[in-house]
């Protein structure tokens, strides 16, 4: 957490400096470091419009923390995987590296390289595909167009959300070239780069991925699913979303935005605009997040998952939570559960304290703190509003949602011990 209090300060500082800041003068303190924090915990909450407020200078900053802020997290939880692997015990050493290719402790170099290799790439690929749709299709400079397509490229793929556009990318609702390459370049970097070692390895052969891809794709691909049909089903006929649109570009727009909360807070409408349900939905998907040791924020989707096997197991009346027939352990369960119950802990402390310093209404605080939390990005429109004391707690908010799952994660397996005695066993009174 220090480094990335650091980062942030930094990041600051270097936002404050006149050149950087399209306004006479400089940018004030405290918008830097709003700005610098949400850029390094690439969540993409601003209190001032990106393209309108910071020069390109500015926004070269920005980008830079961004790429510092999500190679920082995808390395520093991956080493916190292979970390764990080695306090957990030669037999569960020897499974760790079975199951991730015979990554291990020595091998860190290689995966910084592998992680480094990776982001690098789609970003280039994706940067190209989106500078070559913007300067054929949308007519824009060529210039202009690569740096978009940089721009929106590492936005992407590190969940940040940021944009120099004012009103994020829905002038491009009715374009779904764009909107797609956005959504596919932050579901890869929402999934993990443990994941991407097991389907390089295994591209057609899932069967062989080890459980954890297994649980961080097969849930993504439901959430992603529901979250589709159920925008789509509540917005069809909403007039100021989805309702003008052709059938096409509303089923476009409804994936589209069924993806963003996964935490890359890019939006194609208007959030403030949604129908209840959506925003509840949105809401939902934004705390649970995207996959474990990736750029997106959230309780995780393996955490949500293990949840789920949990309760199916309960239901059946299984002696074992059993999920594509692997066990899970015991610390696994309860450590899944400790995130999601902090998690919700969090965001309800941190919503009242909104609430008793913002005269703000409690839905728009509470979707502000859920996206802060989730390091998502999307906003009904409060971040602008909030009060100096409300910008801070959203600022905490940040960086606890983006070094608190890992860390919190390493903090429970460390604090695992054997006991030399049990207590005498009671069942309470449950429901």
């Amino acid at each position: 957490m220090a480094a990335f209090v650091a980062a942030s300060l930094l990041g600051a500082l270097l936002l404050s400096i006149p050149a950087a800041s399209e306004m006479p003068g400089r940018a004030s303190p405290l918008t830097a470091l709003f700005t610098a924090a949400s850029a390094v915990c690439v969540t993409g909450l601003g209190v001032v419009d990106t393209g309108g407020h910071w020069t390109p200078l500015g926004e070269g900053i920005i980008l830079a923390l961004i790429q510092v802020g999500g190679l920082g997290i995808m390395a520093l939880s991956s080493l916190i995987a292979l970390v764990l692997a080695r306090r957990l015990g030669l037999r569960a050493r020897l499974l760790a590296v079975a199951e991730t290719g015979s990554i291990n402790l020595g091998d860190i170099r290689q995966l910084l390289v592998g992680i480094v290799k990776l982001s690098l790439g789609v970003e280039a690929v994706v940067a190209v595909a989106l500078m070559l749709r913007l300067w054929i299709s949308h007519e824009e400079p060529l210039e202009r167009a690569a740096y978009l397509g940089v721009f929106h490229s590492v936005s992407a793929f590190n969940n940040a959300g940021f944009s120099p556009f004012g009103d994020s990318l829905t002038s491009f609702n009715r374009d779904p070239v764009v909107l797609l390459l956005v959504a596919a370049t932050v579901v890869a970097g929402g999934l993990g780069f443990l994941v991407w070692i097991q389907i390089a390895r295994h591209p057609r052969r899932p069967h062989q991925w080890n459980l954890h891809a297994k649980l961080t794709v097969t849930t993504t691909a439901f959430l992603l699913v529901v979250g589709w049909a159920l925008l789509a089903w509540f917005e069809w006929t909403n007039p100021n979303t989805l309702g003008p649109m052709s059938a096409p570009d509303s089923f476009v727009n409804a994936f589209f935005h069924s993806v963003m909360p996964r935490t890359a807070g890019f939006n194609s409408i208007d959030v403030a605009s949604m129908r209840e349900p959506s925003r509840l939905l949105t809401e939902i998907l934004m705390f649970i997040g995207g996959g474990s040791a990736s750029t997106a924020g959230g309780i995780k989707v393996t955490s949500f998952a293990v949840l789920g096997w949990i309760m199916w197991a309960e239901v059946r009346g299984e002696p074992d939570v059993v999920a594509f027939e692997r066990r899970i352990p015991d610390g696994a369960q309860r450590q899944a559960l400790a995130v999601a119950l902090l998690g919700i802990g969090v965001l309800v402390a941190a919503t009242m304290a909104l609430l008793a310093t913002t005269n703000l209404a409690r839905s728009d605080l509470f979707f502000e703190a859920v996206s802060a939390l989730g390091t998502v990005g999307l906003s009904t429109g409060a971040t602008g509003l909030l009060s100096t004391s409300s910008q801070f707690i959203v600022i905490a908010l940040m960086i606890v949602g983006r070094v608190g799952p890992p860390t919190l994660f390493a903090a429970l397996v460390f604090r695992q011990h054997d006991s030399l005695y049990r207590h005498a066993e009671e069942r309470p009174i449950i429901g």
